[in-house]
């Protein structure tokens, strides 16, 4: 028996030590994969230290030895459009990777927007029955925080697209793609690498970040975080935050009772929200869990003689909604708007209670959107129900290992970027800024230095990136005023000064009420624009009329743009261009009178403004009476001719 025992031992060793020494290369590598074109491929891997190793593609072989640390590298050398090609990689064992093509490959990240699948579009079954095509492959990355950077993705493989693979894809991923493989006719690679409501600096590597003023000092913190210990530091921040309180169990729920939800509950002793409004954003940051609101609406005896409808905006994620504790709705969708029926006979003449228990998975949670959403209305008639509401976190969500993605910079880079360097590719596109918006004057720097990150690790040069600026979102102001996404949108247009970038307008194609428009069709086509005449040098529009200069005289302002393709045109039957505005020394801005006076020039005044020494455009979250484009049909670029300091200073 002791013998035999030593025979199990010594069998298993040499099972792990065989296993040990196998050649393995990074999940980026799979069957089906798109290989670059036109540039040298870096294939890259594993095995024992000092193994010999052998790849061989298309006719070429090219063979390379580990180093002490067992890895490898090689290059294999320049491709032309192709495939299917077989690439094999040979150590002690032998890997073998089939459905290979030549094309495109392109980077596709940011929050969100980009992560927005293209189940939830315009059209989306239709795009989603005619999305055959084996010349587009697809990887998404999965999601990743990491304290430092990691060698290998968690998961992941190459996927040619069609209807059962496309669905889940990047909508914007996705249709940028089909437009690059109808115009170039060649294969296109996608790499989705994204993350809803993030912050650029998470994306960026330490290499950078180490030298920005705002953000060395919590990438030190990260680095020295003893992450054994993170629960433990989490949860004494958290009861800091609610005044020593560590909820763990729901108390607003109770034998399957809502308790809280009750109408003669005392909540006396609960806090008050600003509603809508994330909880994240409004005292209680980096905090997951179960919350509950309640509010009181009075109502007379006609207005509970018939149905009454709920509305409460959107709610991240899920939500059970209680009208004097009965339960009229529930919702597990963080992006759709909860529109409850509340029967009649569920009223009361007086008081009434509304309860929502809101419970959050991960990012900001609570009711959200836009302060007009959240009414109570028979049909005819409205009653406000936005404002202060009471509030009261019933259960906090803490793991043991749960940084969330935001919470340090560089943790998506170290677990969602890394892994990918330095596969070969074309370049990127990139959807993101609303979470940094209230910082935009910092965006200005951090946005270049992520692109200039990127590109240094990729090492190939100054590979195009793309990018959108931020649609327009909320409702419209009556007068003009300052606005976070105005100035975020201000630091991408900043961000044009770096070689081989270029960006797609959607200011005209957002919807008031949902921060994810639905129409990624039209954001796929003009970040397409944009890579025919920056990656493949095609003669093209790819820009709305920019701004160049302002010249002031006898009380008016004449803007001269540039990109104006075929010339200047407002979309009006009676020409006028609307979105301008205009200020005196004064530093007040009115609403301006405008028109087009040339192919690339606009004439602004008002009548306010006698000696105007300043112009904005489209200065608004949502100028949603934007009309001035090229005749392209490419809309202008907002901007403003001052630089009083912003709101984000």
């Amino acid at each position: 028996m002791k013998h035999l025992k030593h025979l199990v031992i010594l069998a298993f060793l040499f099972t792990f030590l065989d296993a040990s020494s196998e050649v393995k290369l990074p999940r980026i590598f799979s069957s089906n994969m798109v290989l670059q074109q036109g540039i040298e491929i870096p294939v890259w891997g594993w095995a024992d230290k000092g193994e010999r190793v052998i790849i061989s593609f298309n006719n070429s072989t090219v063979r390379t030895k580990t180093d002490k640390d067992g890895k490898w590298s090689v290059k294999l050398p320049i491709q032309e459009y192709g495939g299917p090609y077989t690439l094999t990689v040979k150590g002690k064992n032998t890997i073998t990777f089939d459905n290979v093509m030549i094309g495109e490959v392109w980077v596709c990240s940011g929050q969100s927007n980009m992560e927005w699948m293209l189940r939830n579009t315009n059209n989306a079954e239709q795009e989603i029955r005619t999305a055959t095509n084996s010349a587009i492959r697809l990887f998404t990355v999965p999601k990743r925080v990491e304290q430092f950077p990691v060698d290998d993705l968690e998961g992941g493989e190459w996927l040619e697209c069609s209807p059962e693979t496309v669905p889940d894809f990047s909508a914007v991923g996705y249709l940028f793609g089909r437009e690059l493989s109808e115009k170039l006719n060649v294969p296109i690679g996608l790499i989705h690498t994204s993350w809803g409501g993030t912050v650029a600096e998470t994306w960026t590597s330490e290499e950078t970040i180490k030298n920005d003023p705002d953000l060395s000092k919590p990438l030190a913190e990260l680095q020295q975080l003893d992450l054994s210990n993170y629960r433990e530091q989490k949860i004494a921040s958290i009861k800091k935050i609610l005044g020593g309180e560590f909820p763990e169990k729901d108390m607003g729920m109770q034998n399957g009772k809502a308790v809280w939800a009750a109408a003669d509950f005392n909540d006396n002793d609960w806090k008050t929200i600003k509603t809508p409004g994330l909880w994240e954003g409004e005292g209680y940051p980096d905090i997951d869990g179960i919350g509950w609101y309640r509010t009181e609406v009075n109502l007379t005896n006609d207005q509970i003689k018939s149905d009454l409808t709920l509305h409460l905006g959107k709610i991240d994620d899920s939500d059970l909604t209680f009208v004097n504790g009965v339960q009229v709705g529930t919702t597990h969708q963080y992006n759709e708007d909860r529109i409850y029926t509340v029967k009649k006979e569920n009223l009361k003449a007086g008081r009434n209670v509304i309860a929502v228990r809101v419970e959050d998975t991960g990012g900001g949670g609570g009711i959200f959107g836009d302060a007009k959403d959240v009414y109570l209305t028979d049909g005819v008639n409205a009653i406000d129900l936005a404002g202060d509401w009471k509030f009261k976190l019933s259960k906090v969500l803490v793991g043991n290992y749960n940084i969330g993605p935001n919470s340090y910079p560089t943790l998506l880079y170290n677990g969602m970027i890394k892994a990918l360097i330095p596969y070969a590719i074309k370049g990127a596109i990139w959807y993101q800024g609303e979470s940094n918006a209230g910082r935009a004057l910092q965006y200005r720097r951090v946005f270049k230095n992520l692109i200039t990150d990127w590109r240094t690790h990729w090492g190939e040069g100054d590979f195009p990136f793309l990018f959108v600026s931020l649609a327009n979102f909320t409702a419209p102001v009556d007068v003009p005023s300052e606005s976070e996404w105005a100035e975020l949108r201000e630091a991408q247009t900043m961000t044009l000064q770096l070689p081989n970038t270029g960006m797609a307008m959607a200011i005209d194609i957002g919807e008031a009420g949902d921060i994810h428009p639905r129409n990624k069709q039209d954001v796929g086509k003009r970040l397409a624009l944009n890579a025919f005449k920056i990656a493949y040098n095609m003669d093209v529009v790819n820009s709305g009329p920019l701004y160049k200069s302002v010249e002031f005289k006898n009380g008016k302002a004449i803007v001269t743009f540039t990109e104006t393709g075929s010339g200047l045109m407002a979309k009006d039957k009676y020409g006028y261009v609307n979105a301008f505005s205009i200020a005196g020394a004064d530093r007040k801005f009115h609403w301006a009178k405008a028109k087009i006076v040339s192919n690339n020039q606009v004439e602004i005044s008002c009548e306010y403004v006698k000696n105007p020494v300043a112009v904005r455009f489209a200065w608004a979250n949502n100028p949603d009476d934007l009309n001035l484009y090229n005749k392209e049909g490419l809309p202008a670029i907002p901007f403003r001719t001052d630089d009083w300091p912003g709101i984000t200073k």
